[in-house]
């Protein structure tokens, strides 16, 4: 099932028959890279995603030669600012729109699994960081860039990569613009999988998050949520809360059985 979304060709969604949601950046003769009608877009994508009955996975790519290259400077620059929202206010929730476009696949209820390839630069990079899992080629082009135009990273990007990116490393990438390869990613933490196909592997992993409790990997993503910031009590309270909810549910005792009799769980979804 295709969905549309957007009319400018920024986005394009298919729900596959096993709940696996392929989000394609497909501006593909810039390198994917964020115009106002692009952030309009991928918000758009999560918002309809948000309340997909039968969704149990996302995974987000680029088509073309690139993940995506970040920020279209002059697409961006050409719209002027006297029409522009503070950054300061909070448009979506705890978020402004350009954070919301990174931070919103974590708020997805669903895993997301990013397949990195060709350049991801600056905006780009926070978006992939917005992942739960990020699948990336070994020749991928990667800077946190914002330094080099003046800026800091304000996708999100430091409340994505607390507890994934070592402090240290951190800064010295922000500092410097200092690029580097998919390869050096994985040691790095911006990457969790290195493939020389990034989309066939995301693709094979989003098959097995399907085949899973889709409540069991819902409660997953909540628990996820918060364990950076919540307490070691609030977390063992959401740990037993969660899994009260499972224990006996009709997800989980299919669960059970179809590991017993080796073969494709049959789920209701949620």
């Amino acid at each position: 099932m295709d969905l549309t979304v957007n009319p400018q060709g920024r986005i394009a969604i298919n729900i596959e028959q096993d709940g696996v949601a392929q989000v394609r950046l497909i501006r593909a003769d810039k390198m994917n890279a964020l115009d106002p009608d692009m952030f309009a877009a991928l918000i758009d994508a999560a918002r309809v995603l948000y309340d997909l009955k039968g969704l149990r996975c996302v995974v987000l790519s680029g088509e073309g030669r690139s993940f995506c290259a970040g920020l279209d400077l002059t697409s961006m620059a050409q719209t002027g600012r006297h029409d522009r929202v503070p950054l300061t206010e909070r448009t979506y929730g705890n978020a402004n729109h350009a954070q919301q476009v990174a931070l919103q696949w974590r708020k997805l209820p669903v895993p997301v699994i990013a397949a990195v390839h060709g350049v991801c630069f600056g905006g780009g990079l926070q978006i992939a960081s917005g992942a739960d899992i990020r699948v990336v080629a070994p020749d991928a082009r990667m800077a946190v860039m914002e330094m080099k135009w003046g800026l800091v990273p304000d996708m999100a990007g430091y409340a994505l990569w607390r507890g994934m990116v070592r402090d240290d490393v951190l800064r010295e990438l922000t500092y410097t613009n200092r690029e580097f390869s998919g390869a050096d990613a994985q040691t790095l933490g911006f990457a969790t999988v290195v493939d020389a196909n990034p989309l066939a592997r995301a693709n094979a992993i989003a098959a097995e998050i399907a085949n899973r409790n889709p409540h069991a990997q819902r409660a997953a993503k909540r628990l996820f949520g918060d364990y950076l910031h919540a307490s070691e009590a609030e977390i063992l309270m959401a740990e037993s809360v969660e899994q009260q909810a499972l224990i006996g549910s009709k997800n989980q005792i299919e669960a059970v059985m179809s590991q017993m009799e080796k073969r494709k769980g049959a789920f209701v979804d949620p």
